[in-house]
Formats: C-alpha cells, structure tokens, sequence
C-alpha cells in the first residue's frame, strides 16, 4: 500500500500537480470561463451528466474520479451506473460525501453481499438454489436512509437485465436500494431479484456504460468513467473457478458493448485498473488511487471540452448571436 501512495505522488507530480501556476492568455482564459461556467445555475448551462460503468473492485476506481471532480468544482446534474457503478452512484446520488464512499469501498468485502464463502460456492454447482444478494439491498437502504429515486439529491438511474427477456430494465422510479440490488446481482451466483413480474440480473450484462439512461435523466454533455478488464490478458491456465469464468465471459462481453456505447459520451475518463480481478477486494484502495490520477490528468481537456459546449450558453450573455452565425442568418 506504501507502494502504491508513493506511486500517486508520483504521477501527481509528473502530471504537474505541483507545477508553478500557469499564468498564460489560454490558462488565464480557461480560469475564468470555468468561474462563470460554475457560477451560472442549471437551467444556465449544459446539463452535465456522469455514467459509473460496470467493474466490481476495478469500479472502486470511480470514487477516486468523483474525488477529483468534487475538489476541481466540477458540476454533476445526474449520474447513471450499472453494477459496481451503481452502488456507488447511488450513494454519491445520495449525498454520501466522497471520503465516505472511499471508507466504504476500502472495506469492500464479498460478505457486504451474501453469507459466501468457499464451502457454499462448491454447493451452487451441486445444488439448485443461488445465493441471495439481500444483504446488499439492507446495506444501501441503511447507508442512504430508505430513499426513492424522487427523494434523492441529484437524478440517478441504474439499470438491470431480465435473465429471461435479455431486456434492459432502467431504474428511475421506487426505491433506490432494491433497484441497486438487481443492477449488481451478478447472474449464476445471486439469485435473480423479483421485480414486476421480471427476473433481474446484473445491468452490466446488457448496458456495462449506461450512457442513454443518464440522458434520460435530462445530461447535455455526459463524462463517463469507465472500468474495463483487460480481458485479452487472461490466459487459460488462469482461469480456474467458477467465479473467474463467469468474471471472463462478463468482462468479454462488457468490452464488445463499451466499443459502441463509449462513442455516446463526450469525454471518457478510464483509469488503468484493468488488471485488477473481479473478486479482488484487497486492491480497491489501489484502485480508488488509480482513478484519482486518472481524474486529475484528464481534467484540463474534460474541463475544456465541457466549457466549448457550453459556449452557446454563454452567447447571449456576451451578445454574439452564435444562434445566428450556426444558421447563416444575420444576427
């Protein structure tokens, strides 16, 4: 763990952390359009939307993202996750401050989950009857207060599958807890979760960046941190229970559905964390640490791309009729 502190302080201070402050026409500029950009209310701007991708322990890395943008002032009008991404943002959603969540996620076991070990892992392949993932429901809805979706501080959406439709079912209505439940009930070790006459399993399966479901929730402009597995680097001899062949055929299909769903965000932030298993509990602080240099080194260009988006917001403030200059009328 000392390892990896050193190593954040290192990236930190090559990526300028540090760095003598930049007094050039192009900072100067930058500083005080995100002033006015930051100061202006909602309904003044771009709705800025953020999607938590799927991950288990590598999606830890998103508490360290929303770390970064918190400190940097950075706007958050809705937030979307799915699975992992899920449980976080709905704590974030919630109101939960971000040194909470990195408690929480450091502390990350499968226990928070179900009654698992190895003796009942060995049972599901020989008896009927999956695990229950109650414990998380019990969880959430103690750590947020019992809230539904309309109660909550900022918009939130998270999404799960029907196992039996293969359908994505979005989350914006009920209670909050219970829907995270079903967005992270990982299919073949939980059992699905009952819910209006459907079946639900992971949202990761079928939506691993929900990237629609928070424009659905009103976002113009949408950061998606995202938390793919390296799959491609597994090797056969690796892949040894049934938890790791699941976590393979999850993460295989994750990757397919990411290469068309990144291309619906505007900017993309996506810690290296790809090495990091699954089920690996213990290196959720490494990852947390992961996603705060990856934040803090893509914040100028997120923040630049936020703030060209915005700039028609600002036009009419500043009289330049850019309304009329996109149609080719006179202003």
């Amino acid at each position: 763990m000392k390892f990896v502190g050193a190593l954040l302080a290192l990236r930190l201070l090559a990526a300028g952390a540090w760095a003598a402050p930049d007094y050039s026409p192009d900072a100067l500029l930058r500083a005080h359009l995100w002033r006015e950009f930051t100061a202006r209310p909602p309904s003044r701007r771009p709705h800025v939307g953020l999607v938590l991708s799927a991950g288990s322990t590598r999606a830890t890395a998103h508490v360290g993202v929303l770390q970064v943008l918190e400190q940097a002032g950075f706007p958050i009008d809705a937030v979307a996750g799915t699975s992992m991404g899920a449980v976080i943002g709905a704590m974030y959603a919630a109101g939960r401050p971000v040194k909470r969540l990195r408690d929480i996620a450091s502390r990350l076991s499968l226990r928070m989950g179900a009654n698992y070990n190895s003796f009942r892992l060995i049972s599901l392949m020989l008896a009927d009857k999956l695990l229950s993932s109650e414990k998380t429901e019990k969880f959430i809805s103690k750590e947020i207060g019992g809230l539904r979706f309309d109660q909550l501080p900022t918009p939130f959406a998270c999404v799960a599958m029907d196992i039996y439709t293969g359908e994505t079912v979005l989350f914006r209505d009920g209670d909050v807890a219970s829907a995270v439940r079903a967005s992270m009930n990982l299919p073949g070790v939980f059992a699905p979760v009952a819910y209006r006459q459907r079946y639900l399993v992971d949202g990761g399966v079928v939506d691993y960046i929900p990237i629609d479901a928070v424009k659905r929730l009103g976002a113009d402009w949408v950061l998606a941190s995202v938390t793919e597995n390296d799959y491609r680097s597994a090797r056969p001899e690796n892949v040894l229970s049934v938890l790791q062949t699941l976590e393979q055929v999850i993460d295989i299909r994750g990757a397919f559905l990411s290469r068309e769903q990144r291309k619906n965000a505007d900017f993309i932030i996506e810690p290296p964390v790809g090495y990091i298993g699954i089920y690996d509990t213990s290196r959720a602080s490494e990852a947390m640490d992961r996603g705060v240099i990856a934040a803090y080194e893509n914040l100028k260009p997120a923040t630049e791309s936020l703030l060209l988006a915005s700039l028609k917001s600002f036009a009419p403030d500043w009289g330049l009729g850019l309304d009329h200059a996109a149609s080719g009328a006179k202003p």
